[in-house]
């Protein structure tokens, strides 16, 4: 359902109540960069060695690491829905990936969920997005109609990773290259472009997205010959997931040297000081994890086969590397233990420019700045809402609430699929409690939470009586 802020008020505060004048605080830039299906298992600073990924490894000694970073919903558009809006997925009519078929019959970002990136182009900033967007195709849902002053990219899921079909200056183009180093040089451009004024640059990835390949020889040769290590999960084609393997690692190899060329880009224009840079994916990933490839609707992959979807809330979908860089105020080489998800980039971003939300729009986010800063608040959350409407290949209706002792996932308008996973005495959340009778007052105070989170939002389950 989309948020209730009429036209009008939309209007009110995006022309009138905030013009765009002086920003708020001169002080720093935005650079974000997000990645499409990348896990944290695919990042040496989580402790991960097969990966390579030497600059990504540098934001973490330069800034602070998370290692509790989820997403409300383990797939594309809902995910950057929360990531942009601070609202769930449902809230703005996005429940599942947008197909092209979906996109051109109407589906999009609604006017009402203000993007973050508008809020800054309303307080001077220059804003701009580069790469993949998936939040609809028509014009009335182009970027430069949600915050963006320019936009390069593909509105669609994916592109291919070499000689894609991008959007440069309003037009489709074939381009000749590898796509990460397109969407990376376009981008290092304009921020050269735009070093004069404060800049908000957006740098989505494709990659490590599939078709993982063809990729740059420079990212294909560190993993020619590895024998990388693999989930200990029974029925998988060691060989066939290896290769997975090594091709995974060679697209986020592809975003890591990328990242190399931004952070010497700025070094060399001497913005690295004024530059807040943020790195993260859209959601978590699998390659052979539970037994199946991909993200929230993957696959079985388990007897050799490319099997049925396995729709699925486990923490190998959710979880997410998220890494900020943030010069003069943060320590370099620090940890964040406590949960943030996605819907907190709304609120983080605001707060660490000093900027006000618009007047009125209620988001879901919380502000983690104090975190930040080296300062936990008491009533910082220990649990967090999920929710899943998977309806392109497969049809679920899931639900979640995740605390730091455990996870109950339900599915609606299903039977005998619902979980409850210990979390503490089962990390892999490979024992489904849901009907083990010692647990059913914990399944019980868990199913009121989840209860109260759906009414607080107005979810379509509660209002359909599933």
């Amino acid at each position: 359902m989309p948020l209730r802020i009429t036209a009008a008020l939309f209007l009110l505060f995006a022309f009138g109540v905030m013009p765009a004048q002086q920003p708020s605080n001169t002080g720093y830039n935005i650079v974000s960069i997000v990645t499409d299906d990348q896990s944290i298992w695919s990042i040496g600073a989580y402790g991960y060695r097969d990966a390579v990924t030497p600059n990504t490894d540098r934001l973490a000694r330069e800034g602070v690491r998370f290692n509790n970073a989820f997403v409300t919903t383990p797939v594309c558009s809902p995910s950057r829905v929360a990531f942009l809006t601070g609202l769930y997925g449902t809230q703005a009519g996005i429940t599942d990936h947008i197909t092209v078929d979906e996109a051109a019959a109407g589906i999009g970002l609604p006017e009402s969920a203000v993007t973050w990136p508008r809020v800054l182009q309303m307080n001077g900033y220059r804003t701009a997005l580069f790469g993949k967007y998936h939040l609809g195709m028509l014009p009335e849902f182009h970027p430069t109609r949600r915050g963006f002053d320019y936009f390069m990219g593909s509105p669609r899921g994916s592109f291919a990773p070499v000689d894609p079909q991008l959007e440069v200056a309003g037009e489709m183009k074939e381009i000749k290259g590898a796509a990460s180093d397109i969407v990376m040089d376009a981008a290092v451009r304009w921020i050269e472009a735009n070093r004069d004024r404060p800049f908000a640059a957006l740098i989505h990835f494709r990659e490590p997205h599939l078709p993982y390949t063809p990729m740059p020889e420079a990212d294909v040769q560190p993993f020619r010959n590895l024998d990388p290590t693999i989930p200990d999960e029974k029925g998988l084609d060691r060989e066939q997931v290896k290769q997975f393997y090594r091709d995974y690692y060679a697209s986020v190899h592809a975003v890591d040297r990328n990242l190399g060329k931004l952070l010497a880009a700025l070094e060399r224009l001497q913005l690295d000081r004024r530059t807040i840079v943020i790195f993260q994916s859209d959601h978590g990933y699998n390659i052979g994890h539970h037994g199946i490839h991909t993200k929230g609707n993957g696959y079985v992959i388990a007897g050799g086969v490319n099997g049925p979807k396995r729709p699925n809330m486990w923490d190998t979908s959710l979880r997410i590397p998220l890494l900020i860089r943030w010069p003069g105020v943060i320590e370099g080489g620090g940890e964040i233990n406590e949960t943030v998800v996605n819907l907190d980039m709304f609120p983080t971003v605001l707060g660490m420019l000093d900027i006000r939300a618009p007047a009125g729009y209620r988001h879901h986010g919380r502000d983690f700045t104090p975190l930040l800063l080296g300062r936990r608040p008491a009533d910082w959350r220990t649990e967090f809402f999920g929710q899943y409407d998977l309806h392109n290949g497969g049809l679920a209706y899931m639900r979640m609430l995740r605390t730091d002792e455990w996870k109950l996932v339900r599915h609606y308008r299903a039977r005998e699929l619902d979980e409850l996973y210990d979390l503490k005495g089962d990390p892999g959340e490979s024992r489904n409690l849901y009907r083990d009778a010692r647990f059913r007052d914990v399944r019980e105070r868990l199913q009121q939470r989840l209860d109260e989170y759906m009414r607080e939002i107005d979810d379509p389950i509660v209002r359909s009586g599933m």
